[in-house]
């Protein structure tokens, strides 16, 4: 149980890390929080794929990079931001 903990872990992290590194721009999100992104976007695609192939898996490190992706696109624009200002609420002048 606890190896697959850790590579539950491993694996939010890295697809987390390939979903900020998709968007341009600084993104200020803490470790813990790549790690959450990317396990939702994992579990999320993981559904979609299934509910596609009808349980065969097939491309499911793209879908859940791309759901990921898309779920930090929703915090930057809850932030304020856009695609590539992540929002920090800070005005130029």
């Amino acid at each position: 149980m606890l190896l697959y903990i850790i590579g539950l872990i491993i694996t939010g992290l890295i697809v987390g890390a390939l979903a900020r590194l998709a968007l341009p721009g600084k993104d200020p999100m803490s470790i813990p929080m790549t790690i959450g992104i990317g396990i939702a976007g994992s579990f999320v695609g993981g559904l979609i794929v299934a509910l596609i192939t009808g349980g065969r898996s097939s491309a499911g490190i793209v879908v859940s990079v791309a759901v990921a992706t898309f779920f930090v696109w929703l915090m930057r624009r809850r932030r304020g931001g856009s695609i590539t200002d992540p929002g920090l609420g800070q005005r130029r002048l």
